[in-house]
């Protein structure tokens, strides 16, 4: 049963540094693009954060990552400010590629519906 404690408590901070990562990014980004925070995966340590992200419109996730990797350092002292944890982990992100395909299959399924 501890176990299933911790891979609650591994979901939970997962959560929580997503939420966190996307009010920073709303606070501290402009609209253009867009950015969404998809998901976040925790290490198993806890001590490395990857954030998932998609931007509308489309094609402008390499400008987003600029944003994002030039702003870690702030969003990473964010995190700290805003929960208790006591290790803040390392921050990277990541384009979120099942996202952009599942976005991608719903607009053909659209087309096809259309034809009919």
């Amino acid at each position: 049963m501890k176990q299933q404690h911790s891979f609650d408590r591994h979901e939970r901070v997962g959560a929580l540094i997503r939420d966190l990562a996307a009010g920073f990014i709303q606070s501290e980004s402009n609209s253009d693009p867009l950015i969404t925070v998809t998901n976040a995966n925790i290490s198993p340590n806890y001590r490395k954060a990857t954030i998932f992200i998609t931007t509308i419109p489309d094609g402008r996730e390499e400008d987003a990552l600029i944003f994002l990797k030039r702003h870690a350092g702030d969003m990473r002292k964010y995190i700290k400010d805003n929960c208790q944890f006591k290790i803040i982990p390392h921050i990277e992100f990541a384009i979120d590629i099942g996202e952009r395909h599942r976005q991608h299959m719903d607009e053909v399924v659209r087309k096809i519906e259309d034809e009919k």
